[in-house]
């Protein structure tokens, strides 16, 4: 610290320093000792009054990635205000009428924050002598419950234990060929611009010949997802396992779709998923509201389809169908749609219904036009997609489908 401050104040300021360290690793964010003493280190160096000042070297020092600067923020702005300024402040909104105003939406990282100060307590009650006896026989977990539970009929508590379920699925693509070579000792294809140039290194002489193979990798993934009202629950949940793909993969883009097309990739990129949603929510202006597929299928083709439909890209299609111009250029936006990628995988929740048949216009217009026509209603139709996009794509599940047309 510096030589201007006493000694017992440095030694109360590095303990708060060390207090808000734990703070935001009980937030999530990667803070080790390291960065506590670069921290005490760098406060020493900047004058103490200044709060921007300490807030940039704080900043600086335990954090490493831009999406945990709104979680830094909200936790520096909570952790190091002034008690006296928050009384005054709270005394003058209940003078001028503020608390019946509704508050601000909170920040991203907000809720990890507030859980973060709460410190846990031990309430555990004292083991009884003789522990009662459960019967257990023909009992369901909770898992394999919420396996098979409709993401429409969740509670607030399923949503979340389903979310964190979502996060731990992968989604590993059937590798595809593709024109590109890499140098291998044990590849099938002479490589003779390689053999030459090493002949070079012996006076022309041929001491090896050098091999190579084509390189395989996932196809791009593209998903269209639809967030009209009847899917607007479904979208909320999938977009977490979207989220998941996203920072698992490369090459995966997502588009929005309702009245209008948005194109959310970059934002799903974010690291942390509160920081990627806040901005989601402010990219897509029509959430829950109607549904115009055909017209949205239509600016994609146009706008983006040759951009992130090369090399054999695999497109997930999640709607229901249901479409509000009543199929008007449905069907030929989504015959160019299945033109440019190598598989087109619809996923309709309405299969989720025994007696599901394709009787309304949009979805008769688009069943000619899919690979793969599968439910996503649950978790479990959710890991039987994952399982099936592993594997090639096979055409007889189709075939009763296109009977009932």
């Amino acid at each position: 610290m510096s030589s201007g401050q006493p000694a017992s104040k440095a030694g109360l300021l590095a303990v708060n320093v060390l207090h808000f360290a734990r703070l935001l690793r009980r937030a999530g964010l990667p803070v080790g000792p390291a960065d506590m003493l670069a921290a005490q280190q760098a406060i020493g160096l900047v004058d103490i009054g200044d709060k921007t000042q300490v807030r940039t070297a704080l900043r600086a020092t335990m954090i490493h990635r831009h999406d945990q600067a709104d979680i830094f923020d909200y936790a520096f702005s909570i952790f190091w205000r002034d008690p006296e300024a928050a009384r005054q402040a709270q005394a003058m909104a209940a003078i001028d009428g503020m608390k019946d105003q509704p508050p601000d939406k909170a920040p991203p990282g907000a809720r990890r924050i507030q859980e973060a100060f709460k410190t846990p307590r031990e309430n555990r009650k004292p083991p009884e002598e003789r522990p009662p006896e459960i019967e257990a026989v023909m009992t369901v977990s909770e898992r394999e419950r919420l396996q098979t539970m409709d993401f429409e009929a969740m509670s607030a508590a399923d949503i979340a234990s389903a979310k964190s379920e979502i996060r731990r699925l992968s989604l590993p693509l059937d590798a595809k060929r593709t024109r590109r070579l890499r140098p291998d000792p044990t590849g099938h294809r002479t490589d003779l611009r390689a053999t030459i140039r090493r002949s070079l290194r012996t006076g022309g002489e041929l001491v090896a010949i050098a091999k190579s193979r084509r390189v395989t990798r996932p196809p791009p993934l593209v998903v269209l997802c639809d967030i009209s009202g009847s899917m607007s629950r479904y979208a909320q949940i999938l977009l977490h396992f979207l989220h998941a793909v996203a920072n698992d993969r490369d090459r995966v883009s997502t588009f929005l779709f309702g009245t209008r097309l948005s194109n959310i990739t970059r934002q799903l990129r974010a690291r942390d998923p509160e920081v990627a949603f806040q901005m989601v929510s402010h990219a897509v202006p029509d959430w829950s509201g109607g549904t115009r597929i055909g017209e949205a299928l239509a600016d994609f083709n146009r706008i983006w389809s040759r951009r992130v439909l090369g090399q054999g890209a695999v497109v997930l299609l999640v709607t229901d169908g249901l479409d509000r111009d009543g199929a008007a250029g449905l069907s030929e936006n989504m015959e160019r749609l299945h033109k440019s990628c190598s598989r087109l995988v619809w996923l309709n929740p309405l299969l989720r219904w025994d007696g599901f048949a394709p009787k309304s216009q949009g979805i008769r217009a688009m069943l000619p036009h899919v690979d793969e026509f599968r439910t996503i209603h649950n978790l479990a139709s959710l890991r039987t997609l994952v399982d099936s996009l592993s594997r090639p794509a096979s055409a007889r599940d189709m075939d009763r489908w296109r009977q009932t047309i």
